[in-house]
């Protein structure tokens, strides 16, 4: 009894090898490499603008207390252009890039929104960046210090001439050290880019 068992199994056994010979394995393709997304800078705006002024954290105000020294805030918007050069769909995960005036970095801005770009198309993506003249010239005093006496200009008429000249795009605003990180499915690419605004600030 227990023979006839043994020989059964063997013959099962030796029944399934024989079929799957009649089915070759198919070969397993894996999918191609995503395409590096392309981002451009569109355009930088003045969301909203509150002029050039500092108030020291000694004076007192009209209403309310101050924590720390405040100046003006400013609110740009940048407008990103991102083209998609797959025939399929992919996700954009974040973004991050450092903006400066000139050449003087003074903000690192991130977003997380996700979005979905189709094939072959173009998509915006408006991210805003929020600055302050107290915060500037902290950020000015930090990283740019040595710029500044070589053009024997101080701190503080450096971020006046910012702030009077934004509404006009009288300097250069620059976007440096700019990446993106896309998906589609298991797959994932990472872009960089940079860009100047006005663009004629470039050549």
């Amino acid at each position: 009894m227990v023979c006839n068992k043994i020989a059964l199994y063997c013959m099962r056994i030796v029944l399934a090898f024989t079929a799957l010979s009649f089915f070759p394995a198919t070969p397993i393709h894996s999918a191609p490499a995503i395409k590096a997304p392309v981002i451009s800078l569109a355009g930088v705006e003045v969301a909203h603008y509150w002029g050039y002024w500092f108030v020291d954290k000694k004076t007192e105000p009209t209403k309310g207390k101050l924590p720390a020294n405040v100046g003006a805030p400013l609110d740009l918007a940048f407008v990103l252009n991102i083209k998609n050069p797959n025939p399929y769909p992919v996700q954009l995960e974040e973004l991050k890039f450092t903006v400066a005036f000139e050449d003087f970095e003074l903000n690192t801005v991130n977003a997380y929104e996700t979005m979905w770009i189709p094939g072959d198309k173009t998509n915006q993506v408006r991210v805003h960046a929020m600055f302050d003249v107290a915060t500037s010239f902290l950020s000015l005093g930090a990283t740019g210090g040595f710029q500044l006496q070589k053009k024997q200009v101080s701190a503080w008429d450096q971020l006046e001439k910012w702030w009077t000249g934004i509404q006009t795009f009288s300097f250069p605003v620059r976007v440096t050290n700019g990446t993106a990180r896309f998906t589609s499915g298991v797959k994932g690419v990472i872009s960089s880019f940079e860009g100047v605004y006005p663009p004629k600030a470039s050549k």
